[in-house]
């Protein structure tokens, strides 16, 4: 059963039903569930379906038995087959076997976990160039699908091939992590009804990746499912940090150590500031490469502060890394002892940090928050700080959470609260709104209209501040709610 993944079907039905061959890119990060929606999806299609799943670090002689034994299992009913040399022999066999059958559906070759199975000096990809341009492509039965978790290797190898496959990619497909309806959605799907609470509390830890919800048991709480799928001495995921690293990049340590840096400031962090904190920043475009495959595999994410004079900071977004550096990195604890989680739950550091995670995935809802607030243009949205200079008599700092600028001359200004009950606006947090708001009109010098907005994720409680400063409220039901 498919959750989501509505844009991707769209688009591999189109593959599926086009009358000319296509070749398609499929990439995201790992366990985001690539090899399930490809299966998935032509399982429930009159097709034939030829799948070869690359082994990490293996010999160039494990992949073509791999490729062998996949060949066997599709074409020969398991009789044995003399495994080929070389690439090159091996999609000749291939081809062999889809020229012998006369079968009027699709064939779909799905190679899985490509930059695995491409070896060095294994010649895949100038074998998969060959056959191709010379046979496949003319065939207007055939769907080529790559498949990996190296999004940078494939966006490279592939997508901007400069050699025989430059152009040749009919369809790019990234699988993002699940969003919050969704995820709600697939733990329905496996019998586990629990409220919007405790779903976000999960998202906050595993975020939507499905591999991680997997683990999720009907009949806990959110908590107790943490505990057991993190913390306890046979947690499945207790090692899955550096596991996920070391199975992307060669120098794993390199990006855990740069994604740690990235993680210290919730606002982010600038480019200046990686290049002069980071030693492994020196070396030309070493850090440049990093970030960007890191961006692609969907830990980070590249945005421009709304002044646009700060130049461009990085994010950590992936919720499972910012959880797991946060609260598992050997730095903060060396011990960890089997009810851990559910004690932490109890102290202010947790408040601290569940405020920090509610707001990071406000900003990958802000499809949801903008539907919400019923906003029709939206020109940039990001966020705004100002740091107050100590030298000057009342020159106060200032940090807006969200920031909409609108096309419609207006900016809509976002506070975001996580707390367990309807946020409380008194007098004082009502003085610090409006101090706010006029720093940010003094810095920027805007004359657009300004409204100002919370987004709470259990409500808002009416009160004379409220009613007088407040223009909307965002709820952790709207975030729920899937766009239209």
């Amino acid at each position: 059963m498919l959750i989501g993944r509505n844009t991707e079907i769209r688009r591999l039905e189109k593959l599926f039903r086009s009358s000319e061959a296509e070749f398609a890119v499929l990439y995201g990060r790992r366990r985001v569930g690539k090899t399930y929606l490809v299966r998935e999806f032509f399982a429930q299609k009159d097709c034939q379906f030829f799948q070869v799943t690359g082994s990490q670090k293996g010999t160039l002689s494990k992949q073509l038995t791999h490729f062998t034994d996949s060949l066997s299992e599709t074409f020969t009913q398991g009789v044995r087959i003399t495994t080929p040399d070389s690439w090159e022999a091996a999609f000749k066999m291939l081809t062999q076997f889809i020229d012998s059958i006369k079968f009027k559906s699709k064939m779909v070759i799905f190679l899985d976990e490509l930059p695995w199975l491409a070896t060095r000096r294994s010649g895949l990809l100038e074998a998969l160039d060959y056959y191709w341009n010379q046979f496949w492509s003319t065939n207007p039965k055939i769907i080529l699908i790559v498949c990996g978790s190296s999004a940078s290797w494939l966006i490279k190898n592939i997508i901007y091939n400069q050699g025989g496959l430059h152009n040749r990619c009919t369809c790019e497909l990234k699988l993002d992590p699940f969003n919050l309806a969704e995820t709600n959605d697939y733990l329905i799907s496996k019998g586990i009804k629990l409220n919007k609470n405790h779903v976000l509390a999960l998202y906050m830890a595993l975020g939507g990746i499905p591999y991680y919800l997997k683990y999720i048991e009907p009949g806990l709480t959110a908590d107790e499912n943490i505990q057991n799928i993190l913390f306890d001495k046979k947690a499945p995921l207790k090692d899955e940090f550096k596991k996920l690293f070391s199975s992307l990049f060669k120098n794993a340590n390199a990006y855990i150590e740069l994604v740690e840096l990235i993680a210290r400031k919730k606002e982010g962090i600038s480019r200046t500031e990686l290049e002069s904190s980071s030693k492994l920043s020196r070396g030309g475009g070493r850090l440049t490469q990093r970030l960007g495959q890191l961006t692609n595999t969907n830990f980070i994410e590249t945005y421009v502060p709304w002044d646009k004079e700060r130049g461009e900071y990085y994010k950590v977004i992936d919720e499972f890394c910012l959880f797991y550096i946060y609260w598992l990195s050997t730095k903060r604890n060396k011990k960890i002892l089997h009810d851990y989680w559910l004690k932490r739950t109890q102290k202010p550091i947790y408040h601290v940090w569940a405020g920090y995670a509610f707001e990071a995935i406000c900003h990958k809802h802000i499809a949801q928050i903008i539907q919400a607030l019923n906003i029709k243009t939206a020109e940039n949205i990001s966020s705004w700080k100002i740091i107050g200079k100590k030298e000057k008599e009342n020159e106060d700092g200032a940090q807006i959470d969200l920031l909409i600028d609108r096309d419609d001359d207006a900016i809509t200004i976002c506070e975001i609260k996580y707390t367990d009950q309807p946020f409380v606006i008194d007098k004082s947090y009502a003085e610090n709104l409006k101090k706010k708001i006029n720093v940010f009109k003094k810095e920027t010098r805007t004359d657009k209209q300004v409204f100002l907005v919370i987004i709470s994720a259990n409500g808002l409680k009416k009160t004379m501040y409220s009613e007088e400063l407040i223009n909307g409220l965002v709820t952790l039901a709207d975030l729920f709610k899937q766009t239209i």
